[in-house]
């Protein structure tokens, strides 16, 4: 057993004055006024943190784009999403001519200007309304398809 699992395991046993006194080692003042097992929560959260490292950037956003997306409507659906990492290029034959479309950390490059939205190039290239995803191949008619891009 290592260490962490060791000190994840007293935690579950830690009475709540032994509990504020780790919440007070580890993050450096005083306990707030929760429950137990909210201050249990948080104390294995941190000691897992040191052990692996903190959430990436990107992470961090995605949680809060759920959070969003899940007071908006009630649900945070991943079945639909599609991760593509920047610098990914996207390309698309269309009567003839091909289409190159930049993978960027905010959004897309395509004929040299920034879009936020796949559909938003795929109205430009074609003169109609498209599902961008569906029109670069990411996804099928009526669902999900998931497609790993050439450098992954």
């Amino acid at each position: 057993m290592s260490e962490l699992d060791a000190q994840l395991r007293e935690l579950a046993t830690m009475p709540p004055a032994q509990l504020r006194s780790r919440w007070r080692d580890l993050f450096r003042q005083a306990a707030p006024a929760i429950a137990p097992d909210l201050l249990r929560r948080s104390i294995a959260w941190r000691l897992q943190e040191r052990q692996h490292g903190r959430l990436a950037p990107s992470v961090k956003k995605k949680i809060v784009q759920l959070q969003k997306r899940l007071e908006k409507s009630g649900g945070a659906d991943l079945t639909n999403d599609i991760a593509l990492k920047p610098g990914t290029r996207l390309v698309r034959e269309w009567n003839g001519k091909s289409y190159h479309v930049l993978v960027c950390e905010e959004g897309f490059e395509f004929d040299n200007r920034h879009y936020r939205s796949l559909s938003h190039i795929a109205e430009e290239i074609t003169g109609a309304h498209w599902s961008g995803p569906r029109f670069f191949g990411l996804r099928k008619r009526g669902g999900f398809k998931p497609k790993v891009p050439a450098d992954a």
